[in-house]
């Protein structure tokens, strides 16, 4: 696929193998989603930086590129306590783009009602998610807690961990 198209679900992606292989389509998702849900982990100070968000009467969004279906990203989220403190959720594998297309990052300024002037996105992918959200006219924020690629493209702010971000916001309001 090229970058920005759409990144479809596993399901998708497994499916026309099935037919040859005689593969259990349902018992190999189930298995597979089951492999990954040990390793998933959010940020500890998440749930306390998007309630104090919530608190400053800010709207907050998830946009996630990914080819896991919503029921499962949905699943591990309400196991964090993070789903209701979401606002608006979307899932790459749901929309005809994926980041850093600047469609996914308009689609999600739309659903939150905001426009990308007033918007400010936190991710941890230069490319995907610093370019991309720039590109539109979103501030950002990159998470630098984990190495990640290098990409010719420079934040609007760098944290290691979520625990600054709602200092960031507050200077910027």
């Amino acid at each position: 696929m090229a970058a920005g198209d759409r990144s479809g679900t596993t399901e998708q992606l497994v499916r026309p193998v099935a037919a040859d292989t005689h593969l259990d389509v349902a018992g190999a998702l189930a298995a597979y989603h089951d492999a990954w849900t040990p390793t998933v982990a959010h940020d500890p100070a998440a749930a306390g930086v998007l309630t104090g968000l919530r608190e400053r009467g800010i709207v907050t969004g998830l946009l996630s590129n990914t080819h896991w279906p919503r029921a499962l990203h949905e699943q591990w989220l309400d196991g964090a306590g993070l789903l209701a403190l979401l606002d608006v959720r979307l899932y790459t594998s749901d929309l005809t783009h994926m980041k850093p297309h600047p469609q996914a990052f308009l689609t999600l300024c739309a659903a939150v009602g905001v426009e990308p002037a007033e918007a400010v996105f936190v991710g941890d992918r230069p490319r995907d998610d610093v370019s991309g959200a720039q590109a539109v006219g979103m501030r950002t924020v990159l998470m630098t807690g984990r190495p990640v690629e290098a990409w010719d493209v420079a934040a609007d702010a760098e944290l290691v961990t979520l625990d600054g971000l709602l200092e960031v916001v507050d200077a910027w309001s």
